[in-house]
């Protein structure tokens, strides 16, 4: 699950890697029961020679590719990555796509959390960058209040006076001086 070892940098390496909940499964999954449990009564119910089953079977494949196979892949295919020097996201079936925020970029890192993301202990984390682009929102975290904190200490605690860990712009002095 974790980001291939050669896209990451010398002195780089992966702190966390999550992808979103499996809450996002629930419902193609009911529907992938319901869808099969109806094409098997129909198919069951219909004598030797009829071709409702048929039918069923033909409305069905397109239903289960759409609503059920298709976000099963986009589960499977979208990660959220933190190293020490930068976020990662990818995400994308047939074209993948991406975005990595340095983490010297980072200006806010906040989460939410609903009822049910809380009986199910995810959230949305919600990340602000120094740049013209939109913040990242990373929706249906796994432990997202961990995944915050991860975040926070990378951004604030790391900050030794050199510049090779992404804690901050190269040649901007440390963020907080330590003797």
């Amino acid at each position: 699950m974790a980001i291939s070892q050669k896209l990451l940098s010398d002195g780089e390496h992966v702190v966390l890697s999550v992808r979103t909940h499996p809450k996002a499964l629930i419902w193609p999954v009911v529907l992938f029961i319901l869808v099969v449990t109806s094409v098997l009564t129909v198919a069951y119910r219909q004598p030797d020679n009829s071709v409702w089953g048929l039918v069923a079977a033909a409305v069905a494949v397109p239903v289960l590719i759409v609503w059920t196979l298709i976000p099963f892949l986009r589960w499977m295919t979208s990660t959220y990555t933190v190293t020490n020097r930068r976020l990662i996201t990818r995400h994308g079936i047939i074209t993948r796509t991406g975005r990595d925020i340095p983490l010297f970029r980072i200006n806010d890192v906040a989460y939410e959390k609903g009822l049910l993301d809380r009986i199910l202990g995810c959230g949305t984390l919600i990340i602000s960058d120094a740049t013209e682009n939109v913040g990242v929102v990373l929706p249906d975290v796994p432990n997202v209040e961990k995944v915050h904190l991860q975040i926070s200490d990378l951004l604030f605690d790391n900050d030794d006076g050199k510049d090779d860990d992404g804690s901050r712009p190269p040649g901007e002095p440390p963020r907080n001086s330590q003797p």
